[in-house]
């Protein structure tokens, strides 16, 4: 298959420009990005080795400790095991893992206000080798891994939509 014309390429940016498509980095129309005012969004402790994991990818995609403190992001961090394939000898050969984040954006007032809250889910799947416990144990870190970044990029994506509408507020 053929890769698109340049032409074709221009049109469908067109399209997308006409449809109510906005970038979410970057400048917009002489606006700020989105993601401006995310850096003041503060990551909480988040429990286990997964948790610490989490609290870092987010503390990287929003920009933590660049900007003064305003809101505080608390986040709850959960899998779900599901096993998918089994051997003849009945030992699993394949895993999929569910791994959910609930977050509550919080403001700095005193008492803290919530500002925001949502769910965010991230699926993934991993094989079992037979007698080989490092390679599935490297296939249940990395699966772990993308699991958390996608996560990650969710939560921090929700933000900033919920910022575009300027600074989030208590209900």
């Amino acid at each position: 298959m053929a890769a698109p014309s340049p032409r074709r390429a221009l049109i469908g940016l067109l399209l997308l420009s006409g449809c109510g498509f906005r970038p979410l980095y970057g400048e917009r129309d002489g606006r700020a990005p989105v993601t401006d005012g995310l850096e003041t969004v503060r990551v909480g402790l988040i429990p286990e080795r997964n948790g610490q994991l989490l609290r870092r990818e987010l503390e990287q995609r929003l920009g933590s400790g660049t900007a003064a403190a305003r809101y505080d992001l608390r986040v709850g961090l959960a899998y779900g095991i599901e096993l998918q394939g089994f051997a003849r000898d009945g030992t699993p050969s394949r895993v999929r893992v569910t791994a959910t984040a609930t977050w509550f954006l919080f403001d700095t007032s005193a008492p803290p206000r919530l500002v925001a809250r949502g769910t965010e889910r991230a699926f993934d799947a991993y094989n079992v080798p037979e007698n080989q416990f490092f390679s599935a144990e490297a296939s249940r870190q990395a699966t772990e891994r993308r699991l958390l970044e996608q996560l990650a990029e969710d939560v921090v994506r929700r933000l900033a939509v919920r910022f575009e509408a300027g600074p989030p507020q208590a209900a």
